[in-house]
Parts: C-alpha cells; structure tokens; sequence
C-alpha cells in the first residue's frame, strides 16, 4: 500500500525482508532439526547414552554461515542508517515540537500547524524539539522514525513521493494521553504547495462565514494541540474543558491551599504562561508546559475570545 511512499521505503523494506527470511529460515531448520533428535535419540532407541565425537568440519560451518549472515544484516542496516543520516543540503527545512499530547511544525514563513504538510519529490528534514519528555516521531508508510529528547538537537529527512496522507504517531511512552498523540502528514504536488504555503503567510481575522462567526482562538488551540488534554464537549480529560467555563467560578490550589477564582482574560493568560501557578480542584499539576514564547499575549486574548463564545 505504501510501497515507495518516500525515498526510504524499498531500502528499508529490503533489509528489513532479509532479515526475516534468514530468522525464518533458522527457526524452521532448528525446529525439524530438534524435533528429529527427539524421535531418533530418545531413551527407548538409546537406553545407554554413547560418547559423541565433535565434528570441526560442521562447527566451522554453523560458524562461519552465521558470520556472513549477520554481516550482510550490518551492511545493509549500516548503509541505510548513513542515508537516513546524510540529508541533501537543499532541504526544505520544518521546526517540530513535540509536548504532551501534541505536535506542531513551524515552518520558514512563521506559519505554525498541527499537520505536517510537504512538497512532493522535494527533500524535508525535520528538526526535533521537545517542550517536556522523550518522545519519538514516527512516519510508518515513510519508514522513518526518531526519538524526540529535551534538550538534544536532533532530526529527520525524507523525500515524500506519493501524494497522500499519511500517519503520524508518537512511538515512545510519554504519559496518559500517549495513544492519542497522533496528526498526519499530507503529500501535495510542488503547485499544490506553493498555494497553501502562500495562503498559510497571510493574517487569520475574525470573520463572519455564512452568517457564523468564526474565531482564530480556535485554529490556535488545536494547532498547539490544547485539544489533547481539554476537550470542547464537557467532557474531562487530563485538564478542564473548555466549554461553558468563561467568568465562570472555580475551585483551585495554590500552595496547597484552596481559593476561588473567575475564569477571565487575566487568569487564562496566567494559565497559559504559568500553567502550574493555579490547578484546577481535582486535577493534577506539572501536566502542562508553558506556553511563554510560544503563545503570544495577542493570541492569548484570541483564545480567550473563543472560549467566550462556548458559554
């Protein structure tokens, strides 16, 4: 189904094939091979165990194929590893972060989304960057994948040959909503691209679409994945949710201590900036990252707009 989906699949699909016909071949022949000396030597054929010579000849033999075997597994695990690590210098360049439960990818003209778009038949290199804990990105049909590490500089690259869309998963444990830190990566021709990366550029307004209003505060929760931990419906999550809960009253803890609050423009920034300053009764702390430098204080108002409209 992915076959040559991008420029590392059938190199990856080999070595990977090679290795299972030798183990698959191994497990067989060691199989029949144990079974039979079960049937031919056991104690009703040999009620008296006899003294067995050792044969070099098939010593150096099982010794030697085996060599051989797994150094072919380390030439082709060893080239394809090189290239995988060897990114061409004309590479379109994204920024990932990865936070839990949620990725985002920046790219050159500022624009930040939650799906990775790319050009077809153009190289992409992706560098990696984690807000919390290890995390691993994961192309499956593109056969690439790499650990996300705090504060280790890291990356990816790949050419995209199939227009499609793809999955995106998250491969390394990291906490209770790990299962659900997935997005896609859309493969577009060069043209298609070039649109969408010109369109993506241009200021997002509030704007009235047949006769609904529409808000930016939106497109900014789910691009920075806030949408993982608080949901839209009422329902609870890791965090609160969101719907119904502007200049509402609400339980938190500060040091430990209980007080209420409103839920107002000032305490959402607050909660975007320093998220662990006030939990919410009932929930846990150092769930969230801040989102400082990321969010800014603009944008934070542009949340707090579409959460007024949840009431």
């Amino acid at each position: 189904m992915f076959s040559g989906a991008s420029n590392f699949v059938n190199n990856v699909d080999r070595t990977t094939l090679f290795i299972f016909i030798v183990a698959a071949f191994f497990l067989v022949l060691i199989t029949v091979v144990m079974i039979y000396f079960v049937f031919r030597y056991n104690k009703t054929r040999h009620p008296v165990a006899e003294h067995i010579e050792g044969n070099l000849t098939i010593e150096i033999i099982w010794t030697v194929i085996p060599i051989i075997l797994v150094g072919f597994m380390f030439y082709y695990g060893w080239t394809d590893w090189k290239m995988m690590k060897s990114p061409p210098k004309n590479a379109m360049v994204i920024t990932s972060t990865a936070r839990m439960w949620s990725w985002s990818f920046k790219y050159a003209n500022g624009t930040v989304t939650d799906t990775m778009f790319v050009p077809l038949n153009k190289p992409v290199i992706i560098h990696l960057n984690s807000s919390d804990v290890i995390h691993s990105l994961y192309i499956p049909a593109f056969r690439v994948k790499q650990d996300v590490v705090p504060g280790n500089k890291n990356f990816i690259w790949f050419i995209a040959q199939k227009e499609g869309t793809y999955d995106l998963f998250c491969a390394e444990y990291c906490g209770l909503r790990h299962a659900y830190m997935t997005t896609a990566v859309v493969a577009m021709p060069q043209k298609e691209f070039d649109s969408w990366y010109k369109a993506s550029a241009a200021p997002v307004s509030t704007v009235a679409v047949a006769g609904k209003k529409t808000y930016p505060g939106l497109d900014l929760i789910k691009k920075n994945g806030c949408i993982a931990c608080h949901s839209l419906d009422g329902s609870k999550i890791v965090g609160p949710s969101f719907k119904g809960i502007y200049g509402e009253k609400t339980t938190v803890e500060v040091n430990g201590k209980e007080q209420q609050v409103t839920i107002d423009d000032s305490y959402i920034q607050e909660s975007v900036y320093d998220p662990n300053a006030k939990i919410v009764k009932g929930f846990q702390p150092n769930m969230m990252q801040s989102f400082k430098g990321i969010v800014t204080p603009e944008q934070v108002k542009q949340i707090a707009e579409y959460l007024k409209s949840l009431k």
